[in-house]
């Protein structure tokens, strides 16, 4: 069967935006191009979009998955069997994690008590730490900025978590309209937004002119470029562009 994109995108459920976003980049191109300009997909291009999503859930950036399946010796059947074999791997702590949230349900309701450490049963923290140590290593982050970090979030309700995720996801949609609108990273309307997400950050620090420069190393690993480009594949590059001319106008 053949699909447009817009059917595609139904069908998957990856915006037609990310898809025609794949193809100008030569990440998942058309089978071919109709002579109304439409782009038309078959199975072919189905598959090497399954192979793209299952990549994108392990947390591969675009340019890492690019490399990958453009590669010569690249075997979609042989890639399959990687990613079931990962998944397989993770499956133990899934189901000790889906025993977590079940638990945790209950003791909410008042059903069954629940001991403390028992709320992070499955939680791998060796790979948090690793991802810590990580950051620091490389330079992303200090370790003032996590020891910081830590110190000021370790006490906050459930609600105050809630809300900083919602205002995290406010600052971005607003960002994408200012995109769609054709506005500049330089334009009043977006720096304000960049206003805003400085004075979100200091919920948790309080970056200066280098530090906040600095962040924008951050956004950039896989962990945190899936949040943006989940929500426009143009967003992180419009994004860092904003933060570095707040950072050069309003901070010091």
């Amino acid at each position: 069967m053949v699909y447009t994109v817009n059917k595609l995108a139904k069908l998957s459920g990856v915006s037609a935006r990310t898809l025609r976003f794949y193809d100008e980049i030569g990440l998942l191109k058309p089978a071919y191009v109709g002579d109304n300009d439409y782009r038309y997909y078959e199975e072919e291009q189905l598959l090497m979009l399954q192979q793209i999503l299952f990549y994108r859930e392990l947390d591969f950036p675009l340019s890492e998955i690019q490399r990958i399946v453009n590669s010569d010796t690249f075997d979609k059947i042989e890639s399959l069997q990687s990613h079931k074999r990962i998944l397989e791997q993770g499956l133990d702590r899934s189901k000790q994690m889906i025993k977590t949230i079940d638990k945790t349900i209950s003791h909410l309701r008042g059903k069954e008590k629940m001991k403390d450490e028992e709320l992070y049963y499955g939680f791998d923290s060796k790979k948090q730490k690793e991802h810590e140590k990580y950051l620091v290593e490389k330079g992303i982050v200090t370790q003032k900025f996590m020891d910081e970090c830590n110190v000021k979030v370790k006490d906050w309700t459930d609600d105050q978590k809630r809300t900083f995720i919602t205002d995290m996801e406010k600052i971005m949609a607003e960002l994408i309209v200012e995109m769609e609108k054709e506005s500049q990273p330089s334009d009043k309307a977006v720096q304000a937004l960049m206003r805003k997400h400085y004075n979100w950050l200091e919920l948790t620090w309080t970056p200066n002119k280098e530090s906040y420069i600095g962040l924008t190393q951050l956004y950039q690993t896989p962990e945190f470029r899936k949040f943006y480009d989940d929500r426009h594949p143009k967003l992180l590059a419009f994004f860092i562009e904003a933060m570095k001319i707040f950072a050069e106008h309003d901070l010091s």
